[in-house]
């Protein structure tokens, strides 16, 4: 099997090539470059693995939540790549590649991963690794909420790990006793296109692929899609 899969949810550009077991990377921090840069990375790691763009068997993306422009930059060029090449798309979970990281990194089974969600709100997803598997999995539906209402996602259990930029941002809001729960703090940890391809594969396998019309971006904020709409109106 051969993908590209990328993810540009963050401030990290982070791509990878999966070619019948072989994983070529890229990945850098290019706040605000991803639409300029993207292509041209997909570009090149075909070129060096050797494998022309119709050699792929599917397109993986960062289907979020996060950044909305960033979101709108994999999903387009995720639909226009599966489109062009008659493949399927595999999204993937933003927030599960960031715990797939840190799940690779230091085995953490317990992952709450945030992101920034700006107005004083987080986008989180509690995750879970699968021993059967080796990926992780959510507990429960990822959501946008106030950081002071995290408590249900970490329930009573300890030994939880914390990731990704929202950590930053809310610890002063965050219930209390919260802290005695968590074991490890990894505030800086972005996604890595090498965990959205384990992601992608076990996504392929379980049979989630899509068509490139149903390769949407996940937004979980309503009204930020809303607001477009209403400002075309005659």
């Amino acid at each position: 099997m051969k993908f590209v899969c990328f993810d540009t949810a963050t401030d990290a550009l982070t791509c990878a090539l999966w070619a019948d077991g072989e994983l070529i990377e890229h990945h850098e921090t290019a706040p605000r470059q991803h639409a300029d840069r993207l292509l041209s990375v997909v570009d090149r790691l075909l070129a060096e693995a050797g494998i022309a763009r119709f050699d792929l068997d599917a397109i993986g993306f960062g289907r979020g939540p996060g950044s909305f422009t960033g979101l709108r930059v994999a999903a387009g060029v995720a639909q226009g790549l599966a489109f062009a090449l008659e493949v399927p798309a595999v999204p993937v979970s933003t927030l599960a590649a960031i715990a797939q990281g840190s799940l690779r990194e230091h085995g953490s089974r317990r992952v709450l991963v945030l992101l920034d969600a700006r107005l004083g709100e987080v986008y989180a997803g509690a995750m879970r690794a699968d021993a059967s598997t080796g990926v992780v999995r959510a507990i429960r539906g990822e959501r946008l909420c106030r950081p002071e209402d995290l408590g249900e996602e970490l329930g009573a259990q300890g030994g939880w790990t914390g990731c990704g930029a929202g950590w930053n941002v809310c610890t002063d809001a965050l219930p209390a006793g919260l802290d005695a729960r968590l074991e490890r703090l990894e505030p800086d940890r972005l996604p890595r296109a090498r965990d959205l391809a384990t992601l992608v594969r076990t996504g392929w396998e379980e049979g989630l692929p899509v068509t490139a019309e149903q390769a949407f971006p996940v937004y979980l904020r309503r009204q930020v899609v809303e607001a477009p709409r209403a400002a075309d109106r005659p």
